[in-house]
């Protein structure tokens, strides 16, 4: 593989820091409305893992072009699915794009998805793993699986059903009609909905109220809200009071009293 080549696959996902705290994650497969491959998953992978190297306590997923992303490149899947010899490719990309939910569901950071344009199948499946959706009024979401046969990704199937209850998570993968922004707020499938040319200052916003909050304490309520949610209420006062004691204990815990104490 030759340098330009390699540099322009390299392109695929991009990732950048803004401030100490704040990391960009953005797909750039514009051309092709950001579709998924096995290679854009691979480097979705590698960018959210340097994330988590770097520390970074927010993490905002954004897209370039039209789309934020119109979900599984439909032509590499159907070469894949319709060629006998391809089938352990097909399994591998499938376990790959298993595996972009969980580098993203395990990053101790707060992952805030910025969408905008078609935001279709496995792609939005994806972003559920985000724990923050902000959309631009002309976000469309479309579950089309079981329409052309396939079947959902990326923990959806238990991701869904709490985000928005059971009986409109079957709705909408039953149905697989297309959501407005306004729905999806109204669905609680997005947090917040904004005019397009507002999206990115709104990103920018909530990114720098999240850093502000305690590094410690912050990584714990993502980690307890994240595993809590089948506990009972006894495993849930557990894990809390260990949480508190180790929020408790650390530096930064006593020097932020500190300073309300002194006010």
């Amino acid at each position: 593989m030759n340098k330009q080549r390699r540099n322009k696959l390299e392109d695929l996902v991009q990732y950048k820091k803004e401030g100490d705290s704040i990391g960009r994650i953005i797909l750039n497969r514009a051309n092709k409305h950001n579709s998924l491959d096995f290679l854009t998953m691979t480097q979705l992978i590698e960018k959210f893992t340097l994330s988590r190297k770097n520390e970074d306590k927010c993490v905002v997923f954004t897209a370039k072009g039209k789309d934020f992303t119109v979900g599984d490149d439909l032509k590499y899947t159907y070469n894949l699915l319709n060629d006998i010899n391809n089938f352990p490719e097909a399994i591998k990309f499938i376990k790959k794009f298993q595996d972009v939910t969980r580098v993203m569901l395990n990053h101790p950071g707060v992952l805030i998805a910025g969408l905008h344009g078609h935001v279709i199948g496995g792609g939005f499946e994806m972003l559920l793993s985000c724990d923050l959706r902000i959309a631009a009024t002309d976000t469309k979401i479309i579950l089309p699986e079981l329409g052309v046969g396939l079947f959902f990704s990326n923990a959806s199937t238990k991701l869904l059903p709490q985000i928005i209850g059971m009986g409109k998570a079957k709705e909408l993968m039953f149905l697989g009609e297309e959501i407005s922004a306004e729905e999806a707020y109204r669905l609680n499938l997005v947090n917040k909905i904004c005019k397009p040319q507002s999206l990115e200052r709104i990103l920018k916003k909530t990114a720098n109220i999240i850093i502000q909050k305690g590094t410690i304490s912050l990584k714990i309520a993502k980690k307890l809200l994240n595993e809590n949610f089948d506990k009972s209420i006894e495993g849930v006062l557990d894990s809390e009071e260990g949480a508190l004691i180790t929020a408790g204990e650390s530096e930064e815990a006593k020097k932020r009293i500190g300073f309300f104490v002194k006010k």
